[in-house]
């Protein structure tokens, strides 16, 4: 008897999970939003198998314990946007922040926010971690190592794309893709984005934040220490800003005081481990030949940016070396 009653509960075990794979082939199968079902199926299969893991990617980033080094650098709990909720700058923070571009005498940092949030929504959260979410985000620099990369397909195929400052995509597709969901600019590096980019603004100083409502609105203000746009082409409702706090956590905890703050390029990279499940780099370091230009530069020996001190390009290089060995990242290196 009790020998039946295993055999009968293990069939009611397997028809439940034959009905939940299936169920989950179906929805798999019929959503054509996404772009690789098999690969969709697998995940979420893995989903399945493993409930109490911090993502439902095979490896997520924010799983603890993979590396001493990471564990004392990593703070799921800094939080990565200025928001209507998380609009409190702690005091050391914001001294350190003032700093960066020299603001002598800038307007109250609490009004300003206050005018912007009455521009922009200031309520979107990416931080929307869970056991069955699979994230998977594409950070792609502007490295020439994309040139004749055909990295396109496969950087379109993430959740997230994230670019930044000039990164023209027409004309390149093939190497560096046409999909963009975020696109990290400050106001000396911005350009025009499509409806459906969601823009995010890396704010220097106090003027950044108020160049940006008044570039969503009046137009009153077109210049910081150089030219800036009075408008620009974006969609109020997609508007994000990077938090100082984490500015300063990326300079404190990753970079250790070396140069004088972080690059864009490692703000999106650090940024990308706090809202993305999987992260993969493209465009980052010199080519094959040890050039630093951009990508749709034809003067290889551009990149006299890494001389000027401002940021301390080889220890950048060694933080994105270290998550790639520690499988954080994964780093496509291209030509």
């Amino acid at each position: 008897m009790m020998a039946f009653r295993r055999f009968k509960n293990a069939k009611i075990f397997v028809a439940v999970c034959f009905v939940v794979l299936f169920i989950m082939t179906y929805m798999t199968y019929t959503d054509n939003s996404k772009a690789t079902s098999l690969y969709k199926f697998r995940e979420q299969l893995w989903r399945f198998m493993s409930p109490r893991r911090q993502c439902g990617c095979d490896t997520c980033v924010a799983e603890p314990e993979a590396s001493t080094w990471f564990d004392e650098r990593f703070n799921l709990s800094v939080l990565p946007l200025l928001s209507k909720q998380n609009n409190v700058i702690p005091d050391t923070v914001y001294k350190w922040w003032l700093t960066l571009q020299g603001e002598t005498k800038p307007k109250d940092i609490y009004e300003v926010m206050e005018e912007l949030f009455e521009v922009i929504p200031g309520d979107l959260d990416l931080m929307d971690q869970g056991p069955y979410r699979c994230r998977t985000c594409a950070v792609v620099g502007n490295s020439g190592n994309l040139k004749s990369s055909n990295y396109g397909p496969e950087i379109d195929e993430h959740d997230f794309v994230l670019r930044m400052n000039h990164a023209p995509t027409a004309r390149f597709e093939k190497d560096v893709g046409g999909k963009t969901t975020h696109h990290f600019v400050y106001p000396e590096s911005v350009r025009d984005l499509q409806a459906n980019v969601s823009m995010i603004l890396i704010p220097f100083k106090t003027l950044d934040l108020q160049w940006l409502a008044s570039a969503l609105t009046h137009g009153t203000i077109n210049r910081t220490y150089v030219q800036v746009p009075r408008k620009i082409r974006v969609s109020k409702d997609k508007v994000l800003v990077y938090s100082p706090e984490l500015m300063k956590y990326v300079y404190d905890k990753w970079l250790l005081n070396h140069g004088r703050y972080p690059s864009t390029g490692l703000l999106a990279v650090i940024f990308a481990l706090h809202v993305c499940d999987k992260v993969d780099l493209y465009g980052f370091g010199a080519d094959s030949k040890g050039h630093w230009h951009h990508y749709w530069e034809n003067n290889a020996s551009a990149g006299a940016f890494r001389l000027t001190g401002v940021h301390d390009g080889d220890f950048e290089a060694s933080i994105l070396a270290n998550l790639t060995s520690i499988n954080k990242v994964l780093m496509f290196r291209g030509r």
